[in-house]
């Protein structure tokens, strides 16, 4: 008796392509064996493969584990299993299967859970998608972009009035562990006028998967949005495809005309996976142990999302960025900075004070901004950054009463609007504010005397 059909299935298909493929051109396929596992790298001999195609090890119990190449030296081929390992030993046969990883996409996508590989993780039945594209993107011809001209309304206030976001922007959310940047992608989520969402946990707590989808985003918000999960005990090549898979689900939905809002939880860790497949094939570290490579893979990832040509939709990317220590002088922070076209940036001290969403408005910049808000509008936004950074540069002497009252102005307009400010700034996670309520508030505080 067969203890798991449907896998026996898959592996009898995958034998039956390769031996299809034999039949056809006999010259391609080059057959090796697994001659040392080190970590998570297998190395096999004999076999010839391309960089990102897929093999087969045959195990000798008639089962298969798949892998996919990541590098090579020599004759020797180095792979990366893309699920568990155990039952390996050398001289497994090592099969190409002379296939690229492609994600599979389509509208049934919507309201779905799925891993790095495109399988399902909800109990809603099998996924039946309508195309397949390839998962590391078509590069977009940097002249043929549509500009952005448009604001995205993301349903926050301090977003929407002081940190305007334009459709196709590419922004960073930078923040430590436990300051509510999960809370504020579900808000997001849920608020926005985008017409399609999609959210990208990779290497998160397999906890944290499941309260995102049924806590933060709820079934209002999963109606129109897909995510794809790739928790922090999935090996790390199926965490980096949870990226890339995110971005090619998004790259689907804009070209059908659609403007879309991707959400990636965390681009850190998406880094961190590409680390530990560099070192793991002997690339040398360079910078707090990040191979050079690693900083190759984030503009390729990052430059994938943004408008497309004309009569294509948008996406509008949001990337958490965990800085660790509360140290946004991170490498992947400072790369990530150079490559994105603002930065939000989560305070730790608001945080614990009971500010949501902890957004430091002083660190914070949308560089579209600009571009997409009118004269007006960009006025009272800088009105608004003056004062609460003047009351923030002069806080220990006004604390203190160091401060005398008539002395300048300025500081006293700031401290009698400060109050105001900080609620101005607030919102609760359950309440959504458009672009037009964001603008008229802004403008009521700020014609306060």
């Amino acid at each position: 008796m067969i203890p798991n059909p449907d896998r026996h299935k898959i592996w009898l298909n995958q034998l039956q392509s390769y031996a299809d493929r034999l039949t056809e051109r006999p010259e391609l396929v080059v057959e090796g064996r697994l001659s040392r596992m080190v970590g998570l790298t297998l190395e096999a001999v004999g076999c010839r493969a391309s960089i990102g195609s897929h093999c087969l090890v045959i195990l000798k119990n008639n089962k298969s584990i798949e892998a996919e190449v990541v590098g090579f030296s020599g004759d020797r081929v180095f792979l990366m299993p893309t699920g568990e390992t155990h039952g390996l030993e050398p001289g497994c046969r090592v099969v190409p299967l002379g296939k690229a990883s492609l994600a599979s996409v389509g509208f049934s996508l919507l309201g779905r859970v799925i891993d790095g590989a495109g399988r399902p993780l909800d109990s809603k039945g099998p996924l039946k998608t309508e195309a397949k594209i390839s998962l590391t993107g078509v590069q977009i011809n940097p002249l043929s972009r549509k500009p952005i001209r448009e604001p995205l309304d993301v349903g926050v206030r301090a977003i929407n009035s002081i940190l305007c976001v334009g459709r196709g922007q590419r922004m960073g959310l930078f923040a430590g562990t436990g300051v509510g940047k999960s809370v504020l992608l579900g808000m997001m989520t849920k608020f926005t006028t985008a017409d399609v969402v999609i959210v990208g946990l990779i290497g998160e707590r397999g906890r944290e998967v499941n309260e995102f989808v049924q806590k933060i985003l709820g079934v209002e918000g999963m109606q129109r949005a897909v995510v794809v999960a790739t928790p922090a005990d999935y090996p790390p090549l199926m965490r980096a495809h949870g990226a890339l898979l995110s971005t090619s689900i998004a790259e689907f939905f804009r070209d059908q005309g659609l403007d879309v809002l991707l959400l990636m939880d965390s681009l850190t860790r998406y880094a961190q996976a590409h680390r530990e497949i560099a070192l793991a094939i002997d690339e040398p570290p360079a910078t707090k142990g990040y191979p050079p490579s690693v900083f190759a893979k984030l503009p390729h990832l990052v430059e994938r999302a943004g408008n497309g040509d004309e009569g294509s939709g948008s996406i509008t990317a949001f990337y958490t960025v965990l800085t660790e220590g509360d140290d946004n002088n991170d490498p992947i922070a400072d790369a990530a900075r150079g490559v994105l076209d603002g930065h939000i940036v989560l305070s730790r001290s608001l945080a614990e004070s009971g500010h949501f969403p902890a957004i430091d408005i002083e660190a914070s910049i949308s560089r579209v901004m600009p571009d997409i808000v009118d004269t007006r509008h960009m006025q009272m936004a800088r009105e608004l950054r003056r004062m609460y950074s003047l009351y923030q540069q002069n806080k220990d002497l006004i604390s203190v009463g160091a401060y005398q009252r008539g002395s300048d102005p300025r500081i006293d307009q700031a401290i009698a609007r400060y109050p105001a400010i900080q609620d101005f700034l607030q919102q609760n996670m359950n309440e959504a504010v458009d672009i037009d309520r964001s603008l008229r508030e802004l403008e009521q505080l700020l014609s306060v005397n």
